[in-house]
């Protein structure tokens, strides 16, 4: 299935030849195989899964890895799976590279049209690619694991499929108290992007998301006629001058640099035209670039809200819910993956990309051991439709599962020639 390359490696795309060193690397993946994972992927997508529910998903996967001769082991929590591919030394002194994929579902239906592999689970979608990583990282094993047993595999590599990335604070911290980081050195995995074409990455070396907390605001007071809002506390008012005004007093209480950004995503206050409420409610989202500012930004965003309802005589309760710090990409691992990305396709087919809002908790890994998160394409090329992420009408171009195999395999080669 897969052939031994010399170590100059010909791009699939017909580009020039590129000097991979001592690496030896695979070749195209074999068709049978690249077709599987897109069946695969369709079959999972038909079948979404939420956060610590991915049971189907995760027995799915087991079966598929143990066929392949592998031996995966179910996380403690019940749900993601860690699989590892060769021995490793009998002193355990050199630390695997681990692949991470996360196999969980959005809360939102699947709105596609004339798509025979939509979500068949109401309510439920693989809105945000999932399915395309955990195939990808799930490829790139079956593929490693033959290179072992032709004895090319120059050092073990260990597949993680985690659960619950959805669910603030995210389902690394139990996957990593569940041991998948034991014995790891590096981390690296990819995140769909509909911003980028298939065929190509993105890459940036430091900090590549951000911090996302989640923000429960409960405002309270006596309640009145709207006759008479000087008697009482003029609820909705002060709701909305917290809405209006907390943000705009944190810009003023952190450097502009650290991008620290309240977004409210839901305000329900009053049941009457003329009845001032007792009580209201605000969620949203706090998110930050720094990871220094975020640590400050629970005791900043308390002070901002009190300040704003005090003026306003509303008693708040605050509950803020810690979500993920921002993913801060090693330079080294960033840099193994653009050789490795280099070696498949060519210097063309990466971009440099910029630091998102969005939050993801592959950061929590990272606060363990170095690692590199690259932004995976999978718009099709000439495709001038504004997809995104987290809407139920998204999808991805399935050329970019292969693109994420080799990527993945490359990249596992690389590294093990280098220790």
């Amino acid at each position: 299935m897969i052939s031994r390359n010399s170590d100059v490696h010909q791009p699939t795309d017909g580009g020039a030849a590129v000097d991979a060193g001592e690496a030896v690397l695979p070749g195209v993946l074999p068709v049978t195989l690249r077709d599987e994972l897109i069946a695969i992927r369709r079959d999972l997508h038909r079948h979404p899964e939420l956060g610590n529910q991915e049971f189907r998903t995760t027995a799915a996967l087991k079966a598929r890895l143990e066929q392949a001769g592998l031996a995966p082991q179910v996380l403690n929590t019940g749900t993601g799976l860690m699989c590892d591919i060769g021995a490793r030394d009998l002193d355990g002194a050199r630390p695997m590279l681990a692949l991470r994929a996360d196999i969980d579902a959005l809360p939102i239906p699947d709105t596609k049209v004339g798509c025979d592999y939509r979500s068949t689970v109401p309510d439920m979608a693989h809105a945000c690619g999932h399915d395309i990583h955990t195939v990808a990282v799930l490829g790139a094993g079956l593929v490693l694991a033959e290179l072992d047993r032709a004895g090319m595999l120059p050092y073990p590599v260990r597949l993680i499929f985690q659960p619950a990335e959805e669910v603030l604070p995210g389902g690394a911290p139990d996957a990593i108290a569940s041991g998948v980081l034991e014995g790891v050195g590096r981390i690296i995995g990819v995140h769909c992007d509909p911003k980028v074409d298939a065929g190509r990455i993105g890459l940036r070396a430091g900090p590549i998301t951000s911090a996302c907390d989640r923000l429960e605001v409960s405002l309270d007071g006596p309640g009145g006629h709207t006759a008479r809002p000087h008697l009482t506390t003029d609820l909705v008012t002060a709701a909305a001058k917290v809405v209006s005004e907390v943000p705009a007093l944190l810009a003023r209480r952190v450097d502009a640099r650290s991008g620290l950004a309240v977004t409210w995503g839901r305000i329900e206050a009053g049941h009457a035209c003329n009845v001032i409420p007792q009580h209201a409610e605000l969620s949203g989202t706090v998110r930050c670039l720094d990871l220094d500012a975020w640590r400050s930004a629970p005791d900043l965003v308390h002070a901002a809200i009190d300040e704003v309802a005090g003026m306003h005589r509303a008693k708040s309760v605050i509950n803020y819910v810690r979500g993920v710090p921002p993913v801060v990409n090693d330079g080294a691992v960033s840099e193994l993956l653009r050789e490795a990305m280099t070696a498949r396709r060519g210097l063309h087919a990466i971009e440099d990309t910029e630091q998102s809002l969005g939050g993801e908790d592959f950061s929590w890994y990272l606060e363990q051991v170095p690692g590199a998160m690259a932004r995976l394409g999978v718009r099709t090329p000439g495709d001038s439709a504004r997809g995104d992420l987290h809407r139920g009408d998204f999808d991805a171009d399935e050329a970019s599962i292969e693109v994420a195999v080799e990527l993945f395999t490359a990249a596992a080669l690389l590294d093990g020639h280098r220790l």
